[in-house]
């Protein structure tokens, strides 16, 4: 969508490379010409990667989607060659550098368009959450005019559509938030209009669709707020079959009884700690005039903290509330190792001593040298000499010293700072015994059983607070320099502010040093902890204090844990890595969340909670991997880990299908979780098919570097079950690849004649005939030759598709009744009925209706007996399509609604694209254009979202056809 004109983006330079928009290069000689085609995408690719290194694979990639040539690397050094001769004669101030395994693109951080937005967005924030909401507006007003349409229109790659499409939607959320800003400006009445055309453009935006409702609240447009609600729940329903998240749902209830909240609001004060003032002299009446001595033990506070001022807040006002009443506060500020539990800890201490505890402030790093935690006894100890007790009136027992400790606190304002406590225990005898005095702990573990106690779990940083962190260490100019690499930076390290602080501390001492550099040192996963030490910091030693206060059972299973590579581990994995047959597998996962070296990342859809590992303690687990644990036993954790997936996308696939039909089955060893969890999250086995879509993909990965050529080939061709439902072609093509690499390396004979013959069914899936008949021909030899009926029969059944396509009827029909006949030799009853449903789609075009009804018949049958959902949808399909070739147009609309109704209940996006279509159809033969016209798009939609371009064209092609004809009537 092109840029509004008052989005001018006036006071940005114009950068010499824009890609938010068609590719422009621009030099010292004016406009620079790239030839389109290779040398677009090539460009494209180098300038969304500007100063970093871009690999000649990755080049052939986005050039060549599908089978590149054998020149292809010559292709690519022919098109960088011609790339530099035109930046250079158009005087461009950059330059592309080969490197070992590709090229970089090398010039100044503002020279991309993207960039700048970037920078405008950012600014925006900032000014934002300094209450300058006006010019917080503007900064964004001037990103978004740097748009001049689609990032990257015109440049034809698949691959880099996909990131193009990730800066299309940032631009989106942009706009978002702008208009969320001059909400909050009052602006409403200015904005209704930019909001219906944005709205318009974008339907299934809730957050627009919000925003133009409050507008026209706030405008006195009450009613018109409620049908802009109603018409987007109408579009979500028919299109997606779904109701608006609970936000508008929200806002349309507040809307509907005048909800006094959504007036415009005041802008608030920032929340500020009060302090109340001590009478003159510095102490309250009654207090001790001449204490023996005040203690003053807190650590220096520390002048760059960044962190987030409402938890800052929240702590002090926990550790200050209720003394009046007597009540001892006992605050804990949680998290893992190097979150800066400590660094906040001491700022809170520093911030509260004066005005609320003027008798003096204890610590005590309950951790001790070299990680041994301190006892209880010595912590007392200390604190006794602290508060003037001689070293030789001091009592020997923990319950003495502790009654002594009590005494000296009891009518004094004390703050206590225990930090990095190891247990409960520990933490007991070092409470003061009434409410004068505060308490504040620092913990790596839960520390649930201390009484009264108010927990504070600490997150790592933002990713704007990351930033300002590294700018106060090593100068905002410098940060402002590299702000892409400063980003680079965060994301590796996770956010973690140690590890920012040593990054931070190895710059400062070394200003020659880039960020782009310092990146490069962290690149290598191998290394990462090594850099990341700095003098008495070091992230390997932070770990390594937690990790060594685990039991040894739980440190083998951090370790193994390292070896499953995606962001959330299911609650069973645990147990499948060690072997481990308990009925409640998450329970050995408790001890790792408790020392905070696991999150609690979300639930799934048994109810069981998922957990995540970051990079950090990831690299180091997978460091200490090889000094745990022998070679084979991590082998047989990754068959486990593999074998576990298996056995539950297998348990997925057999529960929509009604058993292990339309698949060839191998002999890879499974690991099954317990039934009950098995259970539990397969009540939707669609749905957790898409919700563990990466953990599976990257189980296939594995499966394949772990030379489980088997499990490979079995794990991706089950996944089929998702992807065609779903709308994965690029998906299945990718796991099918390595799966494809992995049986041919293993010489498994049966396994590529799978994969092969899947192959060939994703070239059909995606209308590509031609391409998909070696494919098929190929694995029907192999499965004839080691005689696998199931292979053969899924072969026939698709070779009698491409001869259907062809118009060779008759043919068709004979492979078919081959693939029955193998079918039933197999009992695969659901294969027999998509046979059955594909006989009757070409009786049904012969007019032998009879026939064609017979066939469906039975195949509806079948599929309502196994309980295959999508089965009984096909069939209703095609008889819906027959109804329609016998001119019966009312009762095919009524068929082909339940099958519409029956795909979005199981959200079988690719059947909602096929039947849409026929309701399109319907609807033009009945002269209800408008309707026909409505179904047609919804159908393209969908067909371009999944990618079947071939059946969006056909679609549209429908659409220019009806929109032709003489408009007789229009329902």
């Amino acid at each position: 969508m092109a840029a509004s004109a008052d989005y001018d983006g006036s006071d940005v330079t114009a950068a010499p490379f824009r890609v938010l928009g068609p590719l422009e290069v621009s030099g010292k000689l004016g406009a620079v010409y790239v030839a389109p085609g290779r040398q677009e995408i090539v460009l494209g690719a180098l300038v969304l990667e500007l100063n970093r290194v871009v690999e000649t694979t990755y080049l052939v990639d986005v050039i060549w989607t599908h089978d590149p040539p054998k020149t292809a690397r010559t292709q690519v050094q022919i098109c960088v060659s011609r790339l530099r001769k035109a930046l250079a004669d158009g005087g461009v101030d950059a330059t592309i550098e080969t490197r070992a395994h590709g090229y970089i693109l090398r010039a100044p951080e503002g020279a991309t368009d993207v960039g700048d937005f970037h920078r405008l967005v950012t600014e925006a924030h900032a000014l934002a959450r300094d209450g300058l909401k006006a010019p917080a507006v503007d900064a964004l007003r001037r990103a978004i005019g740097l748009w001049r349409g689609r990032c990257l229109a015109g440049v034809p790659s698949e691959v880099l559509a996909g990131t193009a499409a990730q800066l299309d939607e940032s631009r989106l959320e942009a706009v978002e938030t702008r208009m969320r800003l001059e909400l909050e400006l009052g602006r409403h009445e200015h904005l209704v209009g930019e909001l219906q055309q944005l709205v318009a453009g974008h339907p299934l935006r809730e957050r627009l669709r919000g925003h133009l409702m409050l507008a026209l609240f706030r405008s006195g447009r009450q009613a018109e707020a409620l049908d802009a609600y109603h018409q987007g729940r109408a579009l979500l329903t028919e299109e997606l079959g779904l109701d608006p998240g609970r936000e508008l749902r929200d806002l349309a209830q507040a809307i509907l009884t005048d909800d006094a909240d959504l007036a415009l609001a005041e802008p608030a004060e920032p929340h500020s700690l009060v302090v109340t003032p001590l009478p003159e002299g510095g102490q309250e009446r009654g207090a001790d005039p001449n204490p023996v001595v005040t203690p003053r033990q807190l650590p220096a506070d520390i002048g760059d903290l960044v962190a987030d001022d409402v938890i800052v807040a929240a702590v002090c006002d926990a550790v200050t509330v209720g003394r009046e009443r007597g009540q001892l506060n006992v605050v804990v500020v949680l998290g893992g190792p190097g979150i800066g539990k400590s660094t906040l800890a001491r700022h809170v201490a520093h911030r509260l001593a004066a005005g609320y505890f003027p008798d003096g402030q204890l610590y005590c790093d309950l951790r001790g040298p070299g990680g041994q935690p301190v006892g209880s006894a010595e912590a007392l100890g200390r604190f006794l000499r602290a508060l003037g007790v001689p070293g030789q009136a001091i009592p020997d027992g923990l319950d003495e010293r502790a009654k002594m400790y009590r005494s000296l606190l009891a009518d004094r304002r004390i703050l206590v700072l225990l930090d990095d406590a190891v247990s409960e225990s520990q933490v007991m005898p070092l409470l003061p015994g009434t409410g004068s005095s505060g308490v504040l702990v620092t913990s790596r573990g839960q520390l649930t059983a201390l009484p009264g106690t108010r927990r504070f779990d600490l997150e790592p940083l933002d990713q704007e607070q990351a930033v300002q962190l590294l700018g106060r260490i090593i100068g905002e100019h410098r940060v402002e320099g590299e702000r892409e690499a400063a980003r680079a930076l965060i994301r590796l390290v996770g956010g973690l502010p140690l590890a920012l602080r040593i990054i931070g501390a190895r710059l400062a001492a070394r200003p020659h040093w880039s960020l782009t550099s310092m990146w490069h040192r962290l690149e290598n996963e191998h290394r990462r902890l090594d850099e990341l030490a700095y003098g008495e910091l070091s992230i390997r030693a932070s770990l390594s204090l937690s990790y060594d206060g685990l039991a040894a059972a739980d440190r083998r299973l951090l370790c193994l844990l390292s070896l499953a590579e995606g962001t959330e581990i299911p609650s069973w994995l645990g147990a499948a890595l060690i072997d481990d047959r308990t009925p409640n597998p998450a329970d050995l996962l408790e001890p790792l969340i408790d020392r905070r070296l696991l999150d609690i990342t979300a639930t799934d859809q048994g109810g069981e909670f998922r957990c995540g590992l970051s990079q950090i303690v990831r690299t180091f687990a997978h460091e200490r991997l090889p000094l745990e644990i022998p070679e084979a036993e991590r082998a047989g954790a990754v068959r486990r880990m593999v074998g576990g997936w298996m056995a539950l996308a297998e348990r997925a696939h057999k529960e929509i299908y009604g058993g292990a039909y339309t698949i060839v089955t191998g002999r890879g060893e499974r690991w099954h979780p317990p039934e009950e969890h098995v259970r539990r999250c397969l009540r939707d086995p669609l749905g957790w098919l898409e919700s563990e879509r990466t953990n599976l993909l990257n189980a296939v990965e594995l499966a394949a570097r772990s030379g489980l050529d088997e499990l490979c080939w079995e794990l991706a061709t089950t996944l089929v079950t998702l992807f065609e439902a779903r709308g994965y072609p690029e998906l299945w093509e990718r796991t099918h690849q390595v799966a494809l690499t992995a049986v041919q390396e293993a010489g498994n004979e049966r396994g590529q004649a799978a994969v092969l013959g899947s192959l060939g069914t994703l070239h059909l899936h995606r209308g590509e005939y031609e391409a998909a008949g070696p494919y098929l021909s190929a694995a029907l030899e192999i499965f004839e030759r080691i005689g696998e009926l199931s292979g053969q029969a899924l072969c026939l059944r698709d070779l009698a598709r491409i001869e259907r396509h062809h118009g060779n009827d008759d043919r068709a029909l004979a492979l078919y009744e081959s693939a029955e006949r193998n079918f039933v030799r197999a009992q695969d009853v659901i294969g027999r009925a998509y046979v059955l449903g594909e006989m009757a789609n070409i009786t049904m075009r012969r007019a032998d209706f009879a026939r064609t009804r017979s066939y469906l018949d039975e195949a509806l049958g079948i599929c309502r007996s196994a309980g295959f959902d999508r089965g009984q949808a096909l069939a209703l399909r095609r008889l819906g399509q027959m109804q329609t070739y016998q001119h019966q147009y009312e009762a095919a609309e009524r068929t082909l609604l339940e099958v519409l109704a029956m795909v979005r209940a199981s959200g079988d996006l690719v059947g909602a694209g096929y039947v849409l279509h026929d309701l399109g159809r319907v609807n033009a033969h009945l002269r209800r254009v408008g309707q026909a016209v409505q179904y047609y798009s919804q159908s393209a939609r969908i067909r371009e979202r999944i990618l079947d371009h071939s059946g969006a064209a056909a679609v549209r092609a429908d659409i220019v056809a009806i929109l032709g004809r003489p408009k007789t009537s229009v329902g």
